[in-house]
């Protein structure tokens, strides 16, 4: 423990006017579903319907990731350098993967993800579709078949004919299960569409598309090849081809830049974009240029925008239950995301009840439900009423919907308090369920609640008993009695939750270290209203001084002296509750010619909770001196308690 010095010579200049006080020197004192995928890239997503899987190719990792529709992993198939196009066998046994790296196709058995062959194809493959029962891949600006129904593979390349394919954003192929014999194929800004169902390919009709395509599909009904990119009469949009003569129809307009274009089984069209600041996945019914649904990415990165779609990360459940999509955001991070019931419109439905009802009165309560095609008039819609005494709900009345949507009803609440009314809607095969509430404040009468001991002050370390009275009330008779010592360390403390006793009372002790904030809370019930009160009582610090150094006590008067020589210092220890970054006021007065003056003061700090003191002797005798110790609310350093004087300590200088 280090010490600090006074001089009491200095002390005496002070008083006598012949130089000033040097200064002391002080010592130091946080429905869909998202999951993050473990890869590096994303090049293709295909789903398994019939175990439900999804499966996304890790060009760069070399990996194909396996997870349940939830997004958690169950398989991770490593080994595959540059895997990129996935498809699925027509039965669902096996998934095939282009392994760039390798020349290769890779297939995977679906119950096991055992890698049950690996075909080398002589060319570099990319984007797989299989039709009747052969895989087609692309190669470069061209494209081949690998038939796997001989005794021996058979691989076919250069399949395109005549057609000019030569852009530099990669080959892409499109089919449909239900279309057989035909694929679509895309490059560069040329498009074509060639019957498959013998050996070969032959070329039906080629036409043009815009360059920045990034991915094809076939509707299910044959009638039309889908672009990821195509020109509607305004902004961006998916463009829609025939597939009898390749003139453009009419798309799908998107708000921002398409990237990714799939097609579920019952014709529903999943367009996506690059957008940072719009939606990501756009849902429309067949033929219809206004989207049924729009799901906007959340933002997990570190930018101003959002996550984006990767290009052609799209891919529908089979039976259209969801779309599988996959995000990344600023640093790299991949997240598959199921969107749910993506063909079902998304209903809104808004409740309007006034702020503030009377207990026991009639209230009414209206709203609408809206959407892109109103729900017929009399649709039925679930009304639920929670309150204090019902915090589960409880049904009311359903209420009928009118032409418009609208819908209003009137209730009683008995209940005062927080009200809501909560409106649901079923939903059907067409729109989403959706729901909606609003809260009145219905009234309660004023609670009488009192707490005890509020401005007093009391001793360090006093018991002290804090009783809080409760008045009337309705059923409720719980008060929660709360201690917030002063000071951050200190948190907020229950001492007691109980019923109060029959005279309305409730105590609880507080041992009163620091001052204090006692709060009594009254939750309220059905009739009267909740209340809090607060009382603030006040404690000493707790400060004692020792003396040494002194080589007898005694008495001038009815004072007790500590007896120094002249030449010795006197050593004062001050112990005082401990505080961090408190420090001690450290007092001298100056006995002269019958009257105590004042010869200064300095805050030292204390180091445990203690500080020691050595104030330098005189020099000369009949030298009378008296020193206190006191912690100050404020300049101490802290405020936790209230200001608190020590006892004077007397010292008298002798030969």
């Amino acid at each position: 423990m280090r010490r600090r010095s006074t001089s009491i010579a200095t002390a005496l200049a002070v008083i006598l006017g012949s130089t000033a006080l040097t200064a002391l020197t002080a010592g130091p004192a946080t429905a869909d579903s998202a999951k993050v995928l473990p890869v590096r890239s994303v090049g293709d997503i295909v789903v398994d319907g019939t175990h439900r899987r999804v499966y996304v190719s890790d060009p760069t990792g070399g990996r194909i990731v396996v997870t349940d529709y939830a997004g958690t992993v169950k398989a991770t198939l490593t080994g595959l350098p540059g895997v990129t196009g996935l498809a699925l066998s027509a039965d669902s046994g096996q998934v095939y993967a282009a392994v760039k790296d390798g020349n290769r196709i890779v297939s995977v058995e679906t119950e096991t993800y055992t890698r049950t062959a690996s075909h080398p194809v002589g060319a570099t493959p990319g984007d797989l579709e299989v039709v009747d029962g052969r895989i087609w891949f692309a190669h470069g600006t061209d494209f081949g078949s690998l038939d796997l129904s001989g005794a021996e593979p058979v691989v076919r390349l250069a399949q395109r004919g005549d057609v000019g394919f030569h852009g530099g954003f990669g080959m892409f192929l499109a089919s449909d299960p239900a279309v057989p014999g035909v694929l679509a194929a895309g490059n560069g800004g040329d498009l074509a569409v060639y019957d498959v169902s013998a050996d070969g390919a032959a070329l039906r009709v080629k036409g043009r598309m815009n360059t920045g395509v990034k991915q094809l599909d076939l509707t299910p009904d044959g009638s039309q090849v889908l672009t990821s990119w195509g020109d509607p009469d305004y902004g961006y949009g998916i463009g829609a081809y025939a597939t009898t003569d390749l003139a453009e129809q009419e798309g799908y307009p998107i708000d921002a830049y398409p990237n990714a274009v799939r097609v579920a089984p019952d014709g529903s069209v999943a367009g996506g974009s690059f957008s940072w600041y719009d939606p990501d996945v756009h849902i429309h019914r067949p033929g219809d240029p206004v989207p049924v649904r729009e799901y906007d990415f959340p933002n997990t990165g570190d930018s101003s925008g959002a996550d984006t779609l990767v290009d052609g990360a799209l891919a529908w459940a089979p039976d259209a239950s969801r779309v599988f999509a996959v995000s990344v955001n600023t640093h790299g991070t991949y997240t598959l995301r199921a969107l749910t019931d993506p063909t079902r419109e998304l209903p809104t439905l808004k409740v309007s009840a006034p702020a503030k009802a009377e207990r026991a009165k009639k209230l009414t309560v209206t709203g609408r439900l809206t959407s892109k095609e109103t729900p017929a008039a009399g649709t039925v819609l679930k009304v639920t009423r929670t309150d204090l005494e019902t915090p589960d709900g409880k049904a009311l009345a359903g209420v009928r919907t009118k032409a418009d949507g609208s819908f209003s009803f009137t209730d009683t609440p008995a209940v005062g308090g927080k009200v809501t009314y909560k409106v649901s809607y079923a939903g059907d095969a067409t729109r989403a369920p959706a729901s909606g509430s609003d809260t009145v404040e219905v009234s309660r009468k004023a609670t009488s609640l009192s707490l005890n001991n509020d401005g007093k002050l009391y001793a360090y370390g006093k018991d002290v008993t804090f009783t809080a009275h409760l008045g009337t009330t309705y059923k409720n008779r719980t008060v929660a009695i709360y201690a917030d010592p002063f000071g951050s360390d200190k948190p907020k403390k229950l001492l007691k939750k109980a019923k109060v006793n029959s005279k309305g009372n409730l105590s609880a002790v507080v041992d009163m270290t620091r001052d204090t904030a006692v709060t009594a809370v009254f939750a309220g019930d059905a009739r009267h209203a909740a209340k809090t009160v607060k009382s603030t009582a006040y404690a000493k610090a707790k400060v004692s001084t020792s003396v040494s150094g002194h080589y007898k006590t005694g008495r001038i008067g009815s004072t007790t002296y500590h007896y120094f020589r002249k030449k010795t210092d006197p050593v004062f220890t001050t112990t005082m509750n401990h505080y961090t970054g408190r420090h001690q006021r450290f007092q001298v007065q100056v006995y002269v010619q019958g009257s105590w003056y004042d010869a200064g003061s300095e805050y030292f700090a204390l180091s445990g909770g203690k500080s020691v003191v050595r104030l330098e002797a005189p020099g000369e005798s009949g030298v009378r001196a008296r020193v206190r110790s006191s912690y100050v609310n404020g300049s101490s350093g802290d405020t936790v308690n209230s200001t608190t004087h020590g006892a004077w300590k007397y010292v008298n200088f002798t030969n």
